[in-house]
């Protein structure tokens, strides 16, 4: 049995109070590493701070306020005293036509998906290099590598955030600090809801994978904790697909 030897470590988390974030949280935290869970509300991840007790502190941060996502290194860093890991998952996406979203509204998942994780990548970094030693995993999308109609902006932010990784990662690599990501397809979170609450939907969506199932988010977490332990120190500016299968195929 593979040790993934986290136990101490500190992490932040955003968008951990649902589907992939929440799933990265656990994972970490059943690892032993203490979490700071950050989403735009924190009564939403009061559960799952009370059944990880110390181990996961909920802190409310909107990926928006950029001072508020820059400062989230110095709250782990003064509660903990460490920072090892920063899971970039937190992001928005808005579905619609191209033609029909206004500026603001691509304004926001730029904002979201690319530049906060950009702010935390670059406060959290500066003590990474201090100490030479970090870990950076990027969450992004399947819709980052191959777009999607309908998902123009989010595409865009998913593929910037991809591009952001490799740079990164070729930055830093010398420094002790890898910056990886993972690119998710679909899978079973709210951000699916209206396609599993219609069993039409569902099927035909079933149709385009090849693994004729959707994933389920604690798949994510043993890979979330290999590219946070010191297993992965050498793999760095790797993009991780998670598919079933669906981006090999015509």
């Amino acid at each position: 049995m593979i040790e993934f030897h986290l136990d101490g470590k500190v992490a932040i988390v955003t968008g951990a109070s649902r589907g992939l974030g929440r799933a990265a949280a656990v994972a970490l935290a059943e690892q032993g590493v203490k979490v700071l869970a950050a989403s735009r509300s924190r009564s939403e991840l009061e559960q799952l701070e009370a059944e990880f007790d110390g181990r996961i502190v909920a802190c409310a941060c909107d990926m928006l306020e950029r001072e508020s996502v820059a400062a989230l290194p110095k709250t782990v860093l003064d509660e903990f005293g460490r920072l090892d890991i920063v899971v970039n998952n937190a992001g928005i996406a808005p579905a619609g036509a191209f033609l029909d979203q206004d500026e603001a509204e691509w304004d926001r998942v730029m904002a979201v998906n690319v530049t906060a994780p950009a702010v935390l990548a670059r406060t959290a970094g500066r003590h990474f290099v201090d100490t030479g030693a970090g870990k950076i995993i990027n969450i992004a999308s399947t819709s980052g590598l191959l777009g999607k109609a309908s998902l123009v902006s989010y595409s865009a932010s998913k593929g910037a955030l991809l591009q952001f990784t490799k740079a990164l990662s070729a930055e830093w690599a010398a420094k002790g600090v890898q910056v990886n990501a993972i690119a998710p397809g679909a899978f079973e979170t709210e951000a699916q809801k209206a396609v599993l609450e219609s069993p039409e939907f569902l099927q035909r969506r079933l149709r385009k994978i090849p693994a004729r199932r959707m994933g389920n988010a604690s798949e994510m977490g043993p890979l979330v904790c290999y590219l946070a332990s010191e297993l992965s120190d050498f793999v760095t500016g790797s993009v991780f697909v998670m598919d079933g299968g669906e981006s090999c195929k015509l």
